[in-house]
């Protein structure tokens, strides 16, 4: 087998992030998939892990993972068209999965694009089982915002509001107490905004940003309370955050979507956001790896 040079990255640089780019682009084009790494969440302090692979000083494969439950790792990665079937991507893996298991990883979540054939042949051979489906949605026309009830805020999270969040997210999204309490603890980076949502005295809803870049926000996390589902909330919440974001000059704003049922998607087509690709999870334990 070729050797290869594998290392951990440490060098966030500009330059070093447009070489990896560059490899994202090679690998895009190759395969007219809509891969995207999310390389903006490569940075020294709190950002994805991440491990290069470099032939004659040439970058030629790349993986990245980070957890957000400490149990449960979601990976991207990418191999050089002329390098692939050549254990590249192996080496990396074997990397990566040393680090993991010290820091207590049972399980690999990779996200492949859903029209690259190629990663889905490569998953499926690891051992990797179909999960779900997200939509990243871009927001392509921002919408003039529904009328908002006058009761309605969005206010900062504050230290009383971490068990309504889990009661929130678990109840909406159907994952357990202990799972989303966790999930929320290894979440709570500066960059990372959460606000409520209140009604008068009621608390209905949250909804959380991630600033990876002065002007990129994330949405994610957003739910309603099962009993304030279907009233309306969704789509004035939704509205809210975009104004917020806009007026903070956040120029791209963007959000993904798990579900398998395109309909759901309405609410957010609704509000401007337009889908920009569609990734598909494999799922796996780490000592299958």
């Amino acid at each position: 087998m070729q050797k290869y040079k594998i290392t951990k990255m440490n060098d966030f640089s500009s330059h070093q992030i447009a070489q990896i780019r560059m490899l994202e682009q090679q690998c895009k084009e190759f395969d007219e998939s809509s891969l995207r790494m999310g390389l903006e969440s490569l940075k020294e302090n709190g950002g994805d892990q991440a491990f290069l692979c470099q032939s004659d000083n040439q970058f030629v494969g790349f993986l990245s993972w980070y957890t957000s439950d400490g149990i449960e790792a979601n990976m991207n990665g990418m191999v050089h068209p002329d390098y692939r079937r050549q254990g590249v991507f192996g080496c990396l893996m074997e990397s990566a999965a040393a680090e993991m298991q010290i820091q207590g990883i049972q399980t690999c979540r990779f996200r492949v694009p859903s029209n690259s054939r190629p990663g889905i042949d490569c998953i499926r051979h690891l051992g990797g089982d179909f999960s779900t489906a997200e939509f990243s949605m871009n927001l392509a026309r921002p919408q003039t915002p529904t009328l908002r009830r006058p009761g309605l805020i969005l206010r900062l999270e504050e230290a009383d509001d971490f068990d309504f969040m889990v009661t929130c997210s678990s109840q909406a999204f159907g994952d357990s107490e202990a799972w989303t309490r966790n999930y929320f603890t290894h979440t709570r980076e500066p960059e990372r905004v959460t606000y409520i949502a209140v009604d008068g005295l009621t608390t209905v809803g949250m909804i959380r940003v991630n600033h990876v870049d002065t002007d990129i926000a994330v949405i994610h996390d957003f739910c309603v309370l099962p009993a304030y589902q279907g009233k309306g909330y969704g789509r004035e919440i939704l509205d809210y955050v975009v104004s917020l974001l806009l007026s903070k000059q956040c120029t791209r704003i963007r959000l993904g979507v798990v579900t398998q049922n395109r309909r759901a998607l309405s609410l957010y087509q609704s509000a401007g956001f337009e889908i920009s690709a569609e990734s598909h999870y494999y799922v796996t334990t780490l000592n299958k790896m």
